[in-house]
């Protein structure tokens, strides 16, 4: 990852918007009731602010670490929050495959619309990585945009997909050009399924995993 999303961060919400509504948004907000009570959450690929705006209100208590690798994405996240908020939020701007974690664990991680610019590999390692820190019985929220298995929604899924690459890859230089297998990623990491919610026949996918619980 780059910062090349610098390049899009103040358009990326009209041109979300334009292409599917309100229906990413909802996905990422689809299992933040999952969050309740969690006082330390990893963000990986915030964006631009919305879902951590939303997040921000509904965990009042909670500190957060948040962490994108282009500048002018965390600046429109820190301008969605009030002054109070800002400051249990940590912002960093990072690549997250070379994040340094240091000794610090969360009760929580959320990766919304963010590891499809990467390949299947480097989601594995990432996921090991991250999973390592999280607290027993930790919230794993995901979501992304998928393949349906067959039918006519699978054949344009393919192609929205493949014009979503086509555009980011034009426009911010990520090096991925298919959909990593993420959610078989997570399982490999030991974590488990505890919900999913699907939108846009398919297209879209949001899901919450889990860390196991020490018996």
């Amino acid at each position: 990852m780059t910062a090349g999303f610098d390049g899009v961060a103040r358009v990326y919400r009209f041109l979300e918007y334009a292409a599917f509504g309100r229906t990413l948004q909802r996905a990422r907000v689809a299992f933040t009731d999952r969050l309740t009570g969690c006082q330390s959450v990893l963000i990986l690929g915030e964006g631009d602010g919305r879902f951590l705006a939303d997040l921000a209100r509904r965990l009042p208590a909670s500190r957060m670490h948040c962490v994108d690798a282009s500048e002018a994405m965390l600046t429109l996240a820190a301008r969605r929050l009030s002054v109070a908020d800002r400051t249990r939020i940590t912002f960093e701007r990072a690549d997250a495959r070379a994040l340094d974690l240091g000794a610090r664990t969360y009760d929580a991680v959320v990766t919304l619309f963010f590891l499809d610019c990467f390949s299947t590999e480097q989601v594995e390692a990432l996921v090991a990585r991250v999973s390592a820190r999280l607290r027993p019985g930790a919230p794993w929220l995901f979501a992304d945009f998928a393949i349906p298995p067959r039918g006519p929604a699978r054949w344009q899924a393919r192609v929205i997909v493949g014009g979503l690459y086509t555009f980011f890859r034009w426009r911010t230089g990520i090096v991925a050009r298919e959909l990593p297998a993420s959610e078989r990623a997570l399982q490999r990491a030991g974590l488990t399924l505890a919900g999913e919610r699907e939108f846009r026949l398919g297209l879209v996918r949001s899901a919450v995993y889990a860390v196991p619980a020490h018996s």
